[in-house]
């Protein structure tokens, strides 16, 4: 004979199923709500935001994951530096417009777009473009 859970029990696992939905919706929704796409790739932070869109089995792609890591540790505070694989994400490419790979977007802190470049980036020239844009940086 197979024992029903009583009425107390199933309230409460249908309090922690209905808790784990909105988890879940909230978890979903809240990168939307914080402009991660195309139109607001800064909103997310109230840092300036380097975007560097590409693959990590593109040669040009993989000659810029160091110098982003380096960005990332020596300018860390002052910039959030994020990678994302179109080839990966084929929906990130849609959204913020790529053509090219690799592409990097530079954002000011309210999320507006500054400026975007097509192809490899040297680090130096990076740190020139954000000079350029008024962003104070290490090594700048």
């Amino acid at each position: 004979m197979v024992n029903k859970p009583s009425r107390p029990a199933l309230n409460r696992m249908l309090i922690v199923v209905s808790l784990i939905a909105l988890a879940a919706i909230v978890y979903l929704v809240r990168p939307a709500a914080q402009g991660g796409g195309a139109g607001g790739g800064g909103a997310s932070t109230t840092l300036p935001r380097l975007v560097d869109l590409g693959a990590d089995k593109c040669v040009p792609c993989k000659m810029m994951a160091p110098i982003l890591d380096e960005l990332r540790v020596e300018q860390a505070g002052r910039i959030e530096v994020v990678f994302i694989d179109v080839w990966k994400n084929k929906e990130e490419a849609v959204k913020y417009g790529i053509d090219l790979i690799p592409t990097q977007v530079f954002y000011a802190a309210d999320g507006r777009e500054l400026f975007r470049h097509e192809g490899f980036f040297a680090k130096e020239e990076i740190l020139a473009k954000w000079k350029e844009l008024g962003v104070a940086l290490k090594g700048s």
